[in-house]
């Protein structure tokens, strides 16, 4: 294993002890919940946050400042380590932008290190899925260079699709007006989002009833993943209060992708995107076909 440092936002979304186990550094957003801040770094109990924005209570987040970022990345200059770090979508929030500052200031007083700045054009367990494979890149021997240039070169293949049985948080947010939300609700659809090539997030279908939205993610994976039904990488699935929901969906994907690899990993959606997503949402992340629009 070479000397660097492999990191990433915490808005990765993956536990903390999957962190630990494959050696992944994180450095966390911050939120705000009832007027209170707080960082996004798993110390608030989530079932606690998620009950809360339930009873009403208000969230905001903020981005990682350039300050943050250079303390951060320069503990591991000092011991010698190089660093790649990948941030949070820049179609979601400007933290790519606050990491290269960061990184632009400590390279003239360590130019023997490397710092690689990678935007994923990612979110939740989709960044953790770009950040896992980077990790097995690494515990094969590849070095810095090599998995920097596989990330660039790959990080669009990580397909994002996501959908929401409680539309409230959607109107509080502005993504729909407040009678298409309460129209929604009454009618059971379930908005379909993806994150597109530019990292932002794009609403693509309206589907009616949780059942039919279960059935179409599995239609779309067979269509965007690796090899359709055959597909035998890692699938990782990301739920914001909506385990039962959330197990249900892996469980089609697993009854209906047989050569998986492994089971389908549910994670928390955590504190920085919960903020904005609300309880009831279940996104699903499968490596497959490059993200064009």
């Amino acid at each position: 294993m070479g000397d660097f440092v492999l990191s990433c936002c915490s808005t990765a979304d993956l536990s903390a002890s999957h962190y630990e186990n494959r050696k992944i550094k994180t450095i966390p957003f911050h939120f705000t919940l009832d007027g209170v801040e707080y960082l996004d770094d798993g110390r608030m109990p989530i079932d606690k946050f998620y009950g809360e924005m339930a009873e009403g209570k208000v969230t905001s987040t903020s981005q990682i400042s350039v300050q943050e970022y250079e303390d951060y990345f320069e503990e591991f200059l000092r011991q010698g380590k190089d660093v790649l770090h990948l941030t949070l979508s820049s179609g979601i929030t400007g933290t790519f932008n606050s990491a290269m500052i960061a990184r632009n200031e400590l390279v003239s007083r360590y130019p023997e290190r490397k710092i690689y700045i990678v935007d994923s054009l990612a979110a939740s367990s989709g960044t953790g899925l770009l950040m896992d494979k980077l990790a097995d890149l690494r515990d094969s021997g590849r070095s810095i260079d090599e998995i920097r240039d596989f990330a660039e070169a790959n990080k669009l293949r990580i397909n994002h699709w996501f959908f929401s049985t409680d539309l409230t948080y959607y109107v509080r947010g502005g993504r729909i007006s407040k009678a298409e939300g309460f129209l929604g609700n009454m009618l059971s659809i379930c908005p379909l989002l993806t994150v597109n090539a530019e990292g932002k997030l794009k609403l693509r279908e309206k589907i009616r009833t949780k059942k039919r939205v279960y059935e179409r993610i599995i239609e779309i994976m067979e269509k965007l993943a690796d090899d359709g039904y055959g597909y035998s990488d890692k699938c990782y699935l990301s739920m914001s209060a909506c385990l039962e929901e959330a197990q249900q969906v892996a469980m089609l994907i697993e009854e209906n992708f047989s050569q998986i690899k492994g089971k389908v990993l549910i994670n928390n959606i955590g504190t920085t995107i919960g903020s904005h997503s609300g309880p009831g949402t279940v996104a699903v992340f499968f490596w497959g076909k490059e993200r064009s629009e």
